[in-house]
């Protein structure tokens, strides 16, 4: 039954635009603006519009454009489309060979049906702080390409995200791909997360990427998500834990100086205390899990 105020669990009206090049699909938001919205994936977008939290005026179906799919290697950067949907990425050799983090990291991006029309560039964009991949390819130092009809620009991704849904893309700009240095072979990687169920949003997340010799760590890279209200770098644990030998000691240390990187955002999932006591025995096990891997 739906009442004056309209139904809450069906979309606004809007318009629908399908896409029929990059350059159709930059002329529209040239022309809408702040009042257009991008439909890759739609799993993130679709419930939002139902739930009227996004309200466009306009609806720009960017499927159709094949340029924006696929991944392919650029000497030594994996170039990701932003288009790939995550099945896509869940099952490529290439990601698999060269971005290990990003394959371990994939099978905790929500569930199977997600996954299969679910869009990298989707979940970036987005920059959803539960999100997997924004933590990810921040960790190894990836560059976001987007396009206006004015031309590309090149953002770092540790310039990209600016807050709660908030990134560096202008309105009228489109994510058109995702370039990812290639992980060294000295150096390991590993992804935790802590969820209620395996596929649910995550309350604490870590992408953990650097060197380990013997129990010495070293230009390690330790991104926070889902506790705060963007993908964090733990800048001062970095301080404490680089340079230094895996230790009961340094475990500690690293931990506390994290309470100066952190500040987790309380909701249903948990309070902010909570989230950062989680992000401190994920980190733990990130190192421990490091090492070992180091050691194979």
């Amino acid at each position: 039954m739906s009442n004056l105020q309209g139904d809450p669990v069906k979309a606004p009206k809007f318009s629908y635009i399908r896409a029929e090049s990059v350059k159709h699909a930059l002329e529209l938001l040239d022309q809408h603006g702040e009042d257009a919205r991008i439909l890759a994936g739609g799993q993130s977008l679709m419930p939002t519009l139902n739930m009227r939290l996004s309200q466009p005026d306009v609806l720009i179906d960017i499927n159709p454009l094949d340029d924006l799919k696929g991944i392919t290697v650029d000497g030594d950067v994996v170039c990701i489309g932003a288009l790939t949907r995550h099945v896509d990425v869940l099952n490529s050799d290439i990601i698999a060979e060269h971005l290990p983090l990003i394959a371990e990291a994939m099978p905790h991006v929500a569930h199977v049906a997600v996954r299969n029309r679910g869009t990298i560039g989707g979940s970036v964009a987005l920059a959803d702080p539960a999100a997997e991949m924004p933590a990810c390819i921040l960790a190894l130092s990836a560059t976001l390409v987007v396009q206006s009809s004015s031309g590309k620009r090149e953002i770092p991704a540790e310039n990209f995200f600016h807050g709660l849904y908030e990134t560096a893309r202008n309105d009228n700009e489109l994510l058109i791909e995702i370039r990812v240095p290639f992980q060294k072979k000295e150096n390991v990687s590993v992804f935790l997360e802590l969820a209620r169920r395996h596929g649910d949003f995550a309350i604490a997340g870590i992408a953990a990427y650097g060197k380990v010799s013997g129990k010495t760590v070293d230009n390690m890279r330790l991104v926070y998500f889902a506790s705060e209200d963007k993908p964090t770098m733990g800048t001062k644990a970095i301080s404490e834990l680089n340079g230094k030998t895996w230790s009961d000691e340094t475990k500690e240390v690293v931990k506390t100086a994290l309470e100066s990187d952190l500040d987790p955002m309380a909701n249903l999932h948990g309070s902010a205390a909570m989230k950062l006591h989680l992000q401190k025995v994920l980190t733990g096990r990130a190192i421990d899990a490091a090492i070992a891997r180091a050691g194979e």
